[in-house]
């Protein structure tokens, strides 16, 4: 039987939050429900603007006395900065601890074995249960625990080639600062935002673009059948606009679709040199393919 594979995240970085508003201070940021982060879990949400655009997102984990927040590392010391414009007289402490701690992604085997999830460290990624688990452990800690559950080590392209046939987003390389909606890129089935918890930044437009059916666009996977496009590539059918290329990994690739131009299949999608074929995941209903018009 093949080893567990683990992925050392090395681009992702952590942030500890801590004092006695340090979880009320988040619940009034976040898009998703800080009350339902317990101990042995994690949760996913995003901070956006107040006109409800992406600027963040990231997994929390829940630490006793401290809530750790797992973001983009290159992108770290602006989520800090946003967070503290917003602390004001909250008694909230904010510090980045990357350089303690590491984040790991543990995957591939189904069911994981109990002995990797019984580790205190681990939890179940809160987006799918087939990304595996997320572990945060300390520097000098990660192989020691590699060995003791007898993993293989994996390369970053293993593990996008799995989350992109998930069609899971991974952060600014997927989702543009200032102009992507959570709606358009899988958050509510992918359980990264609250209808029920009440008012956070941005609430307004994310509640509206749900309850009055305004998605237009959606963050799909796609098989590529040729050179896979750049970052950024747009996508056309018939000549006519039908999205953008977004992160890839040999011929897989996510790409922001328009669903009216997913309705008329009379041409191909094509990026660049290549053909795309979208391939929706499983998790996504075949309704949410549909444009739709608002009432």
């Amino acid at each position: 039987m093949p080893s567990l594979r683990c992925l050392q995240l090395v681009d992702r970085g952590l942030i500890r939050l801590a004092g006695a508003d340090a979880r009320p201070f988040l619940q009034g940021l976040i898009s998703n429900d800080l009350d339902l982060l317990r101990p042995n879990s994690a949760l996913y949400a995003a901070l956006l603007t107040p006109q409800g655009k992406y600027l963040f997102d990231f997994l929390l984990y829940d630490r006793g006395n401290h809530v750790l927040v797992d973001a983009e590392r290159e992108r770290l010391n602006d989520l800090i900065r946003r967070l503290t414009l917003y602390r004001l007289r909250s008694q909230v402490t904010i510090e980045d601890v990357s350089d303690a701690l590491t984040v790991l992604a543990v995957y591939d085997r189904k069911p994981i074995p109990t002995s990797v999830l019984d580790h205190p460290a681990a939890v179940v990624d809160p987006r799918l249960p087939d990304l595996g688990l997320r572990v945060v452990l300390p520097h000098d800690e990660v192989d020691g625990f590699v060995a003791a559950h007898d993993l293989e080590r994996a390369e970053r392209p293993d593990y996008d080639r799995l989350r992109i046939s998930l069609g899971v987003p991974d952060g600014s390389r997927d989702l543009v600062v200032e102009r992507s909606l959570l709606l358009e890129s899988g958050f509510e089935e992918l359980h990264g935002v609250s209808f029920t918890k009440g008012c956070f930044v941005g609430q307004e437009l994310t509640a509206r673009t749900k309850h009055r059916a305004l998605v237009k666009k959606r963050l799909l996977p796609v098989r590529v059948d040729g050179a896979l496009p750049a970052l950024g590539t747009p996508v056309t059918r018939g000549g006519r606009d039908a999205g953008e290329i977004r992160s890839g990994t040999g011929n897989l690739a996510l790409a922001l679709l328009r669903l009216d131009q997913l309705a008329d299949g009379a041409e191909p999608l094509v990026a660049a040199d290549a053909v795309l074929i979208p391939a929706p995941p499983p998790w996504l209903p075949m309704a949410a393919l549909a444009a739709r018009r608002p009432d």
